[in-house]
C-alpha cells in the first residue's frame, strides 16, 4: 500500500498578524492609561473637529444671510475667516433690532422650556462647562449644548456681540461627556474627557491647538490647572485642529505685521499698557455683571427669562441700528487696528460700544461666547496705547499695532486668571510669536492688577477648592495604615519549584487561592505562581509531566506587615496581581499569608467615610 503524500505545511493566515496587532493594541488601551487617554483624545478630536466645522458653516452661511444679503450690513472680516462671498442686498441696518429681538424671543422660548438648568449660574459657555466640571461629575445633558450652540448661532449671525468660543467649547464638552457616559467611565474620567472635548472646538474654532488645549485646562482655576487632563486635551485639540484646517484651512485668523520685540525701552509702555487693560478690565467686569444681575436679574425675575432676553435683544438691535460695527465677533476691526488701519478716536468709541454691546447681549442671557469680546476690548486698548506711546516718542515706540495683540492677551489674562492659553492662542491666531516677551510681561501684571474680579462665575481658585477634587486630600491616607492592621495571618499553599503541572491542576481545584508562593528545596522563596499565568497550560495533556512550576512562576513580590497599604496598592497596581504573599520582615523566606486587593479597598473606602463624616 503506498504511503500517502505528506500535507503541506499550512501558511499563516493572512489576518493573524493584524489580529495579533488589535490583540496587543487592546490589552495596551487596557492596561496602559496614557495608551487610554491617546485613543479617547483622538476620538474626542475627531467628534468636536466635525461639530465645529458644522458650528462654523451654520453660522457663516446666517451670518452672510441676515446681516449682509437682507440687512446690507458689510463688516469687515479677518484674512483667516472669509467663506462665503457676494454682493450685498439693499442697505436696511432697521432689521438688525428684528433679527435680534426674534432672537431673543426664540431664545427664551427654548431654554425655559427644554433647558431651564442652563437659566442661571454661568457667564457663557466656557462657564457652563467649567460649572459641568467642578459641580455635576463631567455630565452635560446632550440637549444643552445643542439647543445653546443653536441658538449661539442665531445670535452672533442676527448681529449680537458675542463669540464662538464660548459655545463650541460646551458642544464639545457635551460630546466628551457623552461618550464617556456611553463607555461607562468614572467620573474623573468623565471630568477628563470633558476637558478633551472643549479642547477640541477650542484648537479647530480659532486654528490654535496648543492654545486651545492649554486654555481648556487652565481655565477651570485661577490658581492652578488641571494637569491630568493635558495628554487627551493636547491630543483631541491637533486632531479637530487638523480636520477643521483641511475643510477651511490652516490659515491665521488674524493677518498682521511680523512685529518684534527689540527695544528694551518699550517696556514701560507696555507695562503702562497692562495698567490701562487692568482698568479697562475691571470696567468691562463692573458693567457686565451690572447689567446682568442689576437690570435683566430683576426683569427676569419679575416677567420671566424670556422677557429679558427679548429686551437685551430689543436693545443689543437698536444699539446695532445706529453703530453697525457693533454687531458680531469684531475680529475684522481687531486685524484693522493690528495692521494700524484705525485712529485713536475710533477705537475709543469701539470700545465703549463694544462693552454696553456685550453686557446688552450676554448679560441678558442670550447665548455666545465672552472670549471674542474679551479680546476686541483688550486690542482696543492696547491699540490707543501704542497709539498713544508713538505720539509721545515715536523713536522708541515704533510698532504701534504690536500693542493690539499684547493687550488682547493680557485683557483676557485678567478677567479669566488664564495667562498661558490666551497668550498661545493670540500668538497662534496672530503668528505674533516674536512678541512673547511683553506677551507675558503684560498677561502677569494685569493677572496682579486683577486679583479681584472674576468674569466665569464658577471658576474656583485651586484644586482644594472645587468639588470635583474633594477627595485629593485624602488620597494619601493609606500610607498612615499599615498592612497589619488589615491583614490576618493564615494558612498559605506554598509550592515547590518541581511541582509537575498535572500536580499543579489537582492544588488548584482543591484551593480558592489565585496566588501561590514558591520555594526552592531549601526553603528559600524563589518565585510567585499566579493561575492567571498558568491557565493558557494548565490543561495541556501533553505537558502535564513535563512542565514545571519553575518554569511558569514571576520573580517573588510581596510585603511586610509593617508596610502602608499605600505602598501594598503600588505593588498591586505594578504586578497586576489579586493577592501578594506577606512575609515577616526579618524573615523574608517566612509566608505569613496572602494580603487580598479587596482589603486595601475596603480599608480605603472606610478610612474615606471616616475621614469626610460630619461627626
Amino acid at each position: 500500500m503506498s504511503a500517502q503524500p505528506a500535507r503541506p505545511a499550512s501558511r499563516p493566515s493572512f489576518f493573524r498578524r493584524p489580529r495579533a496587532l488589535w490583540r496587543q493594541l487592546s490589552r495596551r488601551y487596557t492596561h496602559i492609561g496614557l495608551m487610554r487617554w491617546l485613543v479617547l483624545g483622538i476620538v474626542a478630536g475627531l467628534g468636536s473637529g466635525i461639530l465645529a466645522i458644522a458650528f462654523h458653516a451654520g453660522l457663516e452661511g446666517l451670518t452672510h444671510l441676515l446681516q449682509v444679503q437682507l440687512a446690507g450690513v458689510v463688516l469687515p472680516h479677518p484674512a483667516g475667516e472669509r467663506v462665503l462671498a457676494g454682493p450685498p442686498g439693499p442697505y436696511r441696518p432697521w432689521l438688525i433690532p428684528v433679527f435680534t429681538t426674534a432672537v431673543g424671543l426664540i431664545t427664551g422660548l427654548l431654554v425655559t422650556r427644554c433647558i431651564p438648568e442652563a437659566l442661571s449660574g454661568v457667564t457663557d459657555g466656557t462657564d457652563a462647562m467649567i460649572r459641568a466640571f467642578h459641580q455635576q461629575g463631567g455630565v452635560i445633558r446632550p440637549t444643552v449644548p445643542v439647543i445653546k450652540s443653536s441658538t449661539a448661532i442665531l445670535t452672533i449671525a442676527a448681529g449680537g456681540s458675542a463669540g464662538q468660543e464660548g459655545p463650541i467649547s460646551q458642544l464639545g464638552a457635551g460630546l466628551g461627556s457623552l461618550i464617556a457616559q456611553k463607555l461607562h467611565l468614572t467620573a474623573r474620567q468623565r471630568r477628563i474627557l470633558l476637558l478633551a472635548g472643549a479642547a477640541g472646538g477650542l484648537g479647530a474654532i480659532f486654528r490654535a491647538p496648543l492654545g486651545g488645549a492649554i486654555t481648556a485646562v487652565e481655565v477651570l482655576y485661577s490658581e492652578d490647572f488641571e494637569a491630568e487632563a493635558l495628554l487627551p486635551a493636547v491630543v483631541s485639540s491637533v486632531v479637530a485642529y487638523t480636520l477643521f484646517a483641511f475643510v477651511y484651512g490652516g490659515k491665521a485668523i488674524l493677518e498682521a505685521p511680523g512685529y518684534v520685540f527689540t527695544n528694551a525701552l518699550e517696556l514701560p509702555f507696555y507695562l503702562a499698557l497692562a495698567v490701562v487693560v487692568s482698568l479697562a478690565a475691571r470696567l468691562f467686569i463692573r458693567t457686565f455683571f451690572a447689567f446682568k444681575f442689576k437690570v435683566f436679574g430683576p426683569l427676569a425675575k419679575r416677567f420671566g427669562p424670556t422677557v429679558a432676553m427679548t429686551a437685551g435683544g430689543l436693545g443689543m438691535g437698536l444699539l446695532g441700528w445706529r453703530y453697525p460695527e457693533l454687531c458680531g465677533g469684531g475680529y475684522g476691526w481687531i486685524e484693522m487696528a493690528a495692521n494700524g488701519r484705525l485712529d485713536m478716536l475710533f477705537l475709543v468709541g469701539l470700545f465703549f460700544g463694544k462693552l454696553l454691546a456685550t453686557a446688552l447681549t450676554i448679560g441678558s442671557g442670550l447665548s455666545g461666547g465672552m472670549f471674542a469680546p474679551s479680546l476686541f476690548l483688550g486690542g482696543a486698548a492696547g491699540s490707543v496705547v501704542g497709539q498713544a506711546g508713538q505720539w509721545l516718542r515715536p523713536d522708541i515706540v515704533t510698532q504701534p499695532g504690536g500693542y493690539t495683540l499684547v493687550g488682547m492677551a493680557a485683557f483676557f489674562a485678567g478677567v479669566a486668571h488664564a495667562p498661558i492659553g490666551p497668550l498661545i492662542m493670540v500668538c497662534e491666531i496672530s503668528q505674533g510669536y516674536a512678541l512673547l516677551a511683553p506677551l507675558m510681561l503684560a498677561s502677569a501684571v494685569t493677572m496682579v492688577l486683577c486679583d479681584d474680579i472674576h468674569l466665569y462665575e464658577n471658576q474656583v481658585a485651586n484644586k482644594f477648592a472645587s468639588p470635583a477634587h474633594a477627595a485629593d486630600a485624602t488620597n494619601n491616607i493609606l500610607e498612615s495604615v499599615p498592612v497589619a492592621s488589615v491583614f490576618t495571618p493564615g494558612r498559605t499553599t506554598i509550592l515547590e519549584e518541581g511541582v509537575t503541572l498535572g500536580a499543579l491542576a489537582d492544588i488548584i481545584a482543591g484551593t480558592r487561592a489565585l496566588v501561590f508562593p514558591v520555594t526552592d528545596c531549601a526553603g528559600v522563596l524563589t518565585g510567585i505562581l499566579a493561575v492567571q499565568d498558568a491557565r493558557r497550560v494548565l490543561f495541556e495533556p501533553t505537558l502535564r509531566d513535563l512542565l514545571l512550576v519553575r518554569d511558569l512562576m514571576r520573580p517573588p513580590v510581596v510585603v511586610h506587615p509593617d508596610m502602608s497599604l499605600y505602598d501594598a496598592l503600588m505593588l498591586f497596581v505594578e504586578s497586576d496581581l489579586s493577592q501578594l504573599p506577606v512575609v515577616a520582615a526579618e524573615k523574608p523566606d517566612a509566608i505569613l499569608g496572602l494580603l487580598d486587593r479587596r482589603h486595601v479597598f475596603t480599608a480605603y473606602s472606610s478610612t474615606l467615610k471616616a475621614i469626610q463624616s460630619p461627626d
